[in-house]
């Protein structure tokens, strides 16, 4: 059966909302692929895509996170690929992480899925509709509060 475990973000006014979800996908991305884990990052359109391809290659010099476009690299593709058509990734993949304004037709594909909250209303009401989306499709559903537990990256 398949998970989906939203991160709830804290209320930050000074910080964009999209940006501090995209960097918290990139440091989820590190986490997973130095356990091993191959994972899809789903995104709303191909300018998101580019913006997170180009934030993986920045966020954090120091840990490198093979990752490629969906269709671009290796046969295979690399560890972490990143697309957002309808079809989702190229070959199956256990996790992923959704960057869209509504959950994937594919989701229920993976054994986990992690998904955002963020600040302002109307991503609020988009996430709620994400939620609502996701258990009619039978997918079990957690939250985690970011403000109060963090995740810890070590």
């Amino acid at each position: 059966m398949s998970q989906a475990l939203f991160y709830l973000l804290p209320a930050n006014p000074d910080a964009h909302a999209g940006e501090d979800v995209s960097l918290l996908a990139c440091r989820i991305a590190r986490q997973h692929f130095q356990q091993g884990q191959w994972l899809y990052i789903h995104c709303e359109d191909q300018p998101q895509a580019y913006a997170v391809d180009e934030l993986l290659w920045q966020f954090e010099p120091s840990a490198f996170v093979p990752h490629n476009l969906k269709g671009e690299g290796p046969k295979n593709g690399a560890p972490v690929e990143i697309g957002f058509d309808r079809l989702g990734p190229n070959a199956r993949r256990p996790l992923l992480i959704n960057l869209a304004q509504e959950v994937p037709a594919f989701a229920a594909n993976f054994s986990q899925i992690f998904d955002f909250v963020a600040g302002n209303e109307t991503l609020k009401r988009q996430a709620r509709q994400r939620y609502r989306q996701y258990r009619a499709q039978g997918i079990a559903l957690s939250t985690q509060d970011l403000a109060t537990h963090p995740i810890n990256f070590v």
